[in-house]
């Protein structure tokens, strides 16, 4: 799956460098953004084929935007996985409720996190 294009959307300055340099060695193009608005921006430029995509972001919040997405021709078939730092319960089922495509709660684990974004690549070809 090397060269796939992933966007990373978080707010945490040293998630997306963490998660960009992870996923940059694993020979994905990354592009991160810390805002539903910087994603628009650069998902109309990029065009990721799938975004991480954080849950508590300030404005609008990942579930919005991903509903949004979803709803948008242009974007709907765009893979996204919900993150969150808060996992409660309900979060999984309302992330999938909201379009996402899967969800992984924080602390990512870095050492499978490339063979779990690389399965929901595979499902989606």
């Amino acid at each position: 799956m090397s060269g796939e294009k992933i966007l990373i959307v978080d707010d945490n300055p040293t998630n997306l460098k963490l998660v960009r340099v992870l996923l940059s060695a694993e020979g994905y193009e990354v592009r991160t953004a810390m805002d539903a608005e910087e994603a628009l921006a650069v998902i109309r430029e990029f065009q990721p084929r799938l975004i991480l995509m954080d849950i508590q972001l300030p404005g609008m919040d990942g579930l919005t935007l991903t509903r949004k997405l979803k709803a948008d021709p242009e974007t709907r078939d765009t893979i996204v996985v919900a993150v969150t730092a808060y996992a409660m319960k309900g979060d999984e089922a309302r992330a999938l409720a909201a379009g996402c495509d899967g969800y992984i709660a924080k602390p990512i684990d870095t050492r499978t996190l490339p063979k779990t974004l690389a399965r929901f690549l595979e499902r989606k070809t």
